[in-house]
């Protein structure tokens, strides 16, 4: 099946070398692509960060800023920060670094689990994912045309037409299923992990569709600028998750998009943020 490799070097890329104390160097799976997958570098920080805490610990959120563009054929250095550890919460700080300058940084915390007051905006309405077009059948319809990206570690079926430019999220449902094209076993860091990096994709196209254009339109400069991931309790990151996209607002050159994850059965598990860089390319 397609994308069964690209499944297996996205795993291993995901669990970093340990190079000394809190010391981490990572790789990226498919360097021709020319650029390092913003979503890449949070699973990895993520992995960096996991690493140095106890497993009775979960990552509740993360706070992201990309600072430069990452060089996919250079490895990635990680270092990790421990600023804190508390009776129920810890704190990290990552900073990946390619030739000695900070390409990202990052704070995450983390919480040993506990109960408390629980509640949740519905999911919308939504077909099964069984009912949109899978990755193959999507390419054998002009899916290539709208997505050249060659490594395919995840399965997304989207709600909307990606080739219909006058659609906007406020013309109809928005969204995406996802699901990596593999299994993921039983640890939860990794689960986490998995959703860092499938979170960064159709994030900021939210905000380009309200305008008609997609992030690799010639005439736009785009790129993450930060990015931040809140978890809602444990979840399975193999079976399919729901992920709906809205932007409130873009301005500046900016756009701001929001994401919510839901699992088939309706709960929240994950809420994400973005501000991406949406800019015309001759105000350079």
């Amino acid at each position: 099946m397609p994308g069964d490799d690209d499944f297996e070097r996205m795993i291993a890329s995901l669990t970093l070398e340990s190079l000394d104390q809190n010391l981490f160097r990572g790789f990226t799976p498919e360097p021709h692509l020319g650029r390092v997958f913003g979503g890449q570098v949070l699973a990895q920080s993520m992995n960096a960060a996991c690493r140095t805490v106890d497993e009775d610990r979960r990552v509740h959120t993360m706070h992201a800023y990309f600072l430069r563009p990452g060089n996919p054929k250079r490895p990635i250095i990680y270092d990790v920060d421990p600023i804190r550890d508390g009776k129920r919460f810890t704190t990290r700080r990552v900073i990946a670094r390619q030739n000695g300058k900070a390409i990202y940084s990052t704070s995450i915390s983390f919480q040993v689990p506990e109960d408390g007051l629980d509640h949740q905006d519905p999911m919308p309405a939504v077909g099964d994912p069984e009912s949109y077009p899978s990755d193959e059948e999507r390419r054998n319809n002009d899916y290539a045309r709208v997505n050249k990206e060659a490594f395919l570690p995840i399965e997304y079926r989207p709600t909307f037409d990606e080739l219909d430019r006058s659609l906007t999220p406020r013309d109809q449902m928005f969204g995406v299923w996802v699901r990596p094209k593999g299994r993921l076993g039983d640890d939860v860091s990794l689960h986490q992990c998995v959703v860092a990096y499938l979170s960064d994709n159709y994030l900021m196209s939210t905000a380009l569709r309200h305008h008609g254009k997609r992030w690799n339109d010639e005439d736009l400069q785009t790129a993450s600028i930060d990015h931040a991931l809140w978890f809602h309790g444990d979840f399975r990151a193999d079976d399919w998750l729901y992920y709906d996209l809205s932007s409130p607002r873009s301005f500046g050159g900016r756009g701001v998009n929001f994401g919510r994850l839901y699992t088939r059965d309706g709960r929240m598990v994950a809420t994400s943020a973005q501000e991406g860089l949406m800019r015309w390319t001759d105000n350079d």
